[in-house]
Parts: structure tokens; C-alpha cells; sequence
């Protein structure tokens, strides 16, 4: 959801010169695209000409690795997707790292789902394998949210039986999530994470993981410092991200706290705020 803000100076300043970028990692819903989740006019000449530059792109997503790859499988070839919120990172179809729950933590939590929904919170659990995404809510309505994110999903009779590495649990709520289904996670927060990652998204995840955590990996691997590396971001899910960039960038329309934790403010993801500060920063 949009957010307004005072406005407030930029710190530090943007430079006039060229800045000596080697990857550029984003945010998708929110950051990327636009509120109708469409991909921003130029991209796919942007990432061209980033990779002329020998600059890496990286899009950095709740959603999963079957949707990151299919939304750029004609430009996906030495791309670094960092999935599901960070626990798993591919490259050419080639696992990097992921950081899978325990089973009995994901029993735990589908069976505290199913609690809440007993008592009339109307939400649904979405529990995220490597190979697939799985439910067993079977609505359309449901599903139809699910499907934005998961094209790779399957309907299951028993969310505690899935056969697969299960990386993260994400809950969809038709209600304002931060008031009614989070809070409800609250026992999970001593010994996991719990993310707010959109208006009706939570995720819960091993402590260990984040798209943060993913990102300074995936740094240490390329040789990549902090200095060199360009990161943009809308919400709550993004912030050990923007930690792990000088050049880290909160939309205008971001979360409250996405905007106190970023050093730079872009334009809006409507007014295709990634790419006009990519092209100003990198003189493109």
C-alpha cells in the first residue's frame, strides 16, 4: 500500500559523476513494478546495457524462484534470482544457498493457521518448496492471490505432509495483516523470523535468513563490497537488504520505516523510480 511522507533531503548527496556499480538488486512488488504489477517500460533495454557494463541484476522477491525466472526467462541467463524472501538463491538454474525450515516447525505453524482461521481470520497459509508452492485452502479467491506470486502451485489435502524442502511459510489475510494475523505469530518470533511483506503478506522464516543474508553471501562470493552495490525496496521484508548497501534506496511510496533505514529516497515505483535512478546514478 502507498505510503506519503514529508519530504525530506537525500544523505548523502547523489553524486554527478558516475559511481562505480557491480550490482543492482531489487525489490519487485512495490519497488519494480508498478501497483499493477506490470514490468516498467525499459527494462530490458536497462538490463542490457547493465550487462554491457558488467553490472549483475538481481531481483530480490518474496515470490518464488518459478515466478522470478518465468517473469525473465528471455534475459535470465547469469542473472542471480534471490527468491522467497531470500531463502533460496539460484543462478543459471543452480541452487547458491537456501535456508529450509524444520518440519516440525512447519507443522507448527500450519497448525496455528488453522487455528486462527477457527477463529475467523480469513487467511490462508502458502507453505514454499523448492520444487512447488502448496495449499490446501481451495477457494478461488484465495488462489487467485496465491497465483500472483506462485506459478508453480499445487493443492494439497494436509499442508503437514508436503514431501519437499519447505524454505519458508508465507500467509496471505484478506484483512490488514500487521493487526490480525502477525500478531498471532507472535510465539514464533523467539526463535524465528516473522515478516510483514505487504498489506496482507507475512512470512515466517528461520532467524538465519533474509534477503539480506542472501545478498552478503552473494557478495562475498562475487567480490562484490557494500560501495558497489545499488539496492531498492518498499517494505518491511527489504530492510536487512537496504543494511547491506552503501547505495541503498526506498521508494517514495515506501513503508514509514523502509524510508528511515534507507540512505536515499527514489521516485515511486508508478513513476518507474528503479530505472530513472539507475540511468541518473550510472549515467546510462
Amino acid at each position: 500500500m502507498p505510503y506519503s511522507h514529508a519530504p525530506r533531503p537525500t544523505a548523502p548527496e547523489l553524486p554527478d559523476g558516475p559511481v562505480d556499480i557491480r550490482l543492482v538488486v531489487t525489490d519487485m512488488d512495490g519497488t519494480l513494478l508498478d501497483d499493477d504489477k506490470r514490468i516498467p517500460e525499459g527494462l530490458w533495454d536497462t538490463l542490457a546495457r547493465l550487462r554491457e557494463r558488467g553490472v549483475l541484476f538481481s531481483p530480490a522477491s518474496g515470490r518464488q524462484y518459478a515466478t522470478l525466472a518465468a517473469e525473465f526467462a528471455e534475459v535470465a541467463d547469469g542473472m542471480v534470482f534471490i527468491a522467497e524472501n531470500g531463502t533460496y538463491v539460484v543462478r543459471d538454474g543452480r541452487e547458491l544457498s537456501s535456508d529450509p525450515l524444520e518440519p516440525a516447525v512447519t507443522a507448527k505453524i500450519v497448525h496455528t493457521v488453522r487455528g486462527l482461521a477457527a477463529d475467523g481470520v480469513d487467511l490462508g497459509a502458502v507453505v514454499c518448496g523448492k520444487r512447488s508452492a502448496y495449499v490446501e485452502r481451495a477457494d478461488e479467491a484465495f488462489l487467485a492471490e496465491v497465483r500472483r506470486y506462485y506459478v508453480r502451485c499445487e493443492l494439497v489435502e494436509d499442508l503437514t505432509a508436503v514431501d519437499d524442502d519447505v524454505i519458508k511459510v508465507a500467509l496471505f489475510d484478506f484483512g490488514a495483516v500487521e493487526e490480525t494475523t502477525a500478531p498471532g505469530l507472535a510465539p514464533f518470533a523467539d526463535t524465528h523470523q516473522v515478516v510483514v511483506s505487504g498489506e496482507h503478506w507475512v512470512d515466517v522464516m528461520n532467524r538465519t535468513a533474509s534477503k539480506g543474508a542472501a545478498l552478503r553471501r552473494l557478495q562475498r562470493e562475487l567480490g562484490i563490497t557494500p560501495a558497489q552495490t545499488m539496492v531498492f525496496g518498499d517494505y518491511l521484508n527489504d530492510l536487512e537488504m537496504l543494511d547491506a548497501a552503501d547505495w541503498s534506496f526506498a521508494m517514495a511510496n515506501a513503508h514509514p520505516r523502509v524510508v528511515e533505514r534507507a540512505r536515499h529516497l527514489a521516485p515511486s515505483n508508478n513513476d518507474n523510480g528503479v530505472l530513472r535512478t539507475i540511468a541518473r546514478l550510472l549515467h546510462l
